[in-house]
């Protein structure tokens, strides 16, 4: 955790200072964005929520997804990120929105993927997403490198803007 911290600080200071708020939704990095971001004194400024989904019945219950979402979602791909992140930043109308999805192991995901893939989307003033491939089955380790994957791209996307 504490290698979130530093860009965790950052991105809190950038969007306090623009007056922007950030959503969160995340599966296999299991909440580890979402406790980084809230790390950061003044939090409350700038984060208006997260969810950890893990199922299609979270799907359809915390964001709002329905079967026209799920038709655009085929495994762990950057356009499924971009669903979930675009499904949170609505659900919840804040500036930003970030969505991380993966397999983190020690088995990889029920549509083929292997374990340590993740997809990270991030939207708002900007789109950009990431894949990241550790090639490890370590599950702890994997959530940790999807979460600093995650916050090295919100960092470039909202920082760095």
């Amino acid at each position: 955790m504490q290698i979130l911290l530093p860009a965790a600080q950052q991105i809190g200071e950038v969007l306090k200072r623009r007056g922007e708020t950030i959503a969160v939704a995340e599966s296999s990095s299991g909440g580890l964005i979402s406790a980084a971001l809230l790390s950061v004194p003044g939090a409350s400024a700038y984060f208006l929520g997260s969810s950890v989904f893990y199922t299609r019945k979270s799907l359809k219950e915390l964001l709002g997804l329905g079967e026209p979402e799920f038709a655009r979602m085929r495994g762990l791909t950057e356009a499924t990120a971009l669903v979930l992140a675009h499904a949170i930043r609505c659900r919840l109308a804040s500036s930003w929105a970030i969505a991380e999805i993966g397999a983190s192991g020690p088995t990889g995901s029920r549509y083929g993927d292997p374990p340590g893939t993740s997809c990270i989307a991030v939207v708002g003033e900007r789109e950009r997403t990431a894949v990241i491939r550790t090639g490890s089955a370590d599950r702890i380790a994997n959530m940790q490198a999807f979460a600093e994957a995650a916050m090295t791209l919100l960092s470039e996307t909202i920082v760095q803007s």
